[in-house]
């Protein structure tokens, strides 16, 4: 029997007030994404807007991704202490904050500020929703529920690849991102309605004491997990070849590098993000019901995509054909849902009270890299004239560092998950009925 068929002490029913509660939290997420990633398709133009250079376009992408991913360890303490809902409405107010400061930013010193608080609105947004499937769903949903909350924030992106562009070219810069904005004011009022932390009946122990020893022995203990430092690795290696490509270089890299217009090259991101949300599904059912299936497929995921970076790179150089284009594009979109399979490695390692602090740990780990190789891409372009095929190799030497880690602390972590299902089931056959 697999840890996700277990079904434990106190689990949730789930059933459709769960899926209505759950789809508000998401739907906060779903805004989010949109803001995230709407960098994305405006990079030539913020380029443009404020007179910068490659490395100070991605500044705006970097400075985002570390706010998020600073904020990750805090925001999981935060959701343990004070629940779901209260999170979500502080970070929706700050993303949608953030987007509209954007829209109206005059310099760019101000526009990078925009970016930092959108930042860490949208780094209160994931945890919590995890923190959301775990109080309402039954244990044995939880990848498949994951999943879908991934999913669905692809949709967020999208939206930007599709809608925001239009938006952008057809009615400018300042109302597009101030009508983007709008969106995060609906979600704001539809959580206050009706989110709610946890089904009647199932409400968390009371929280600790949140002293600074307290909170030192959640991090410390989540970490000594092998389950959690692994499921930080997994997010570290799959995640960030498709958040590079889709938040800032995917756009530029096509245009300038390999010569489509603007529209073709949208068409591709469209693409990966179509790509992102189908693969999701097949992966939420895959290790749903086989969850053995973790760790080959966060290692296909990662020589799939390093096979197609070398291909395209390489023999090709800045005149890829078009089929391999598509084919880097629809192999990218395997990175959002194989970087969800790092959660599956921290959820049964730890305990429902520590969920958001593991959750957090893990999430560092795909930002933190995305966020390096938002940098060096930057960097290495200004350093060799806007030469794509020699800043995109940036990516090889972070896959390299994280199947490293992945294959030292693989075995571990499965003997390590094997004794606390043997554990769980100890104490669901000695609980009453």
């Amino acid at each position: 029997m697999s840890p996700a068929s277990v079904r434990l002490p106190g689990d949730p029913p789930g059933g459709r007030k769960a899926v209505l509660v759950w789809s508000v939290g998401v739907a906060v997420y779903f805004v989010a994404v949109i803001f995230r990633t709407s960098l994305g398709v405006a990079g030539l133009d913020a380029a443009e807007r404020f007179d910068v250079g490659a490395s100070a376009l991605s500044t705006f992408s970097i400075l985002q991704l570390l706010v998020y991913a600073g904020m990750q360890i805090p925001v999981g303490l935060l959701v343990d202490r004070l629940g779901t809902k209260r999170v979500l409405t502080i970070g929706a107010v700050l993303f949608t904050l953030g987007q509209l400061s954007f829209a109206l930013a005059p310099s760019y010193g101000m526009a990078l500020a925009a970016r930092a608080l959108l930042g860490c609105g949208d780094a209160m947004t994931f945890i919590s929703v995890l923190r959301l499937g775990t109080r309402w769903f039954p244990a044995r949903r939880g990848p498949l529920v994951a999943q879908l909350a991934g999913l669905i924030g692809m949709g967020g992106n999208l939206v930007s690849t599709l809608l925001l562009a239009r938006l952008l070219h057809g009615v400018g810069w300042t109302a597009a991102f101030v009508g983007s904005s709008l969106a995060g004011v609906v979600v704001l009022a539809l959580m206050l309605l009706f989110l709610k932390d946890h089904p009647e009946g199932h409400a968390p122990a009371p929280a600790q004491s949140q002293g600074l020893a307290f909170v030192r022995g959640q991090i410390a203990a989540a970490w000594r997990e092998p389950g959690t430092r692994l499921g930080l690795w997994v997010h570290f290696t799959t995640q960030f070849p498709m958040m590079v490509f889709t938040l800032l270089w995917g756009l530029p890299f096509l245009v300038e590098s390999q010569g489509l217009s603007r529209g073709e090259a949208g068409e591709l991101l469209t693409l990966t993000v179509l790509s992102s949300m189908t693969i999701g599904l097949v992966y939420g059912q895959i290790i749903a019901r086989h969850h053995t299936a973790r760790t080959p497929l966060a290692l296909g995921t990662i020589a799939l995509t390093a096979a197609l970076w070398a291909l395209t790179l390489g023999p090709f150089g800045d005149d890829a054909p078009l089929w391999l284009l598509i084919l880097l594009c629809v192999g990218l979109g395997t990175c959002g849902p194989a970087s969800m399979i790092g959660f599956d490695f921290a959820r049964p390692a730890n305990p429902p009270e520590r969920q958001g602090t593991a959750s957090g740990i893990v999430n560092m780990g795909g930002f933190v890299a995305s966020m390096t190789t938002l940098l060096a891409v930057g960097v290495l372009l200004d350093a060799t004239g806007d030469n794509y095929r020699i800043a995109f190799c940036s990516l090889f030497v972070l896959q390299a560092l994280g199947v490293t880690q992945i294959l030292r602390l693989r075995r571990h972590a499965a003997r390590r998950e094997r004794e606390r299902l043997v554990a769980s089931r100890v104490e669901a056959v000695h609980v009453p009925a």
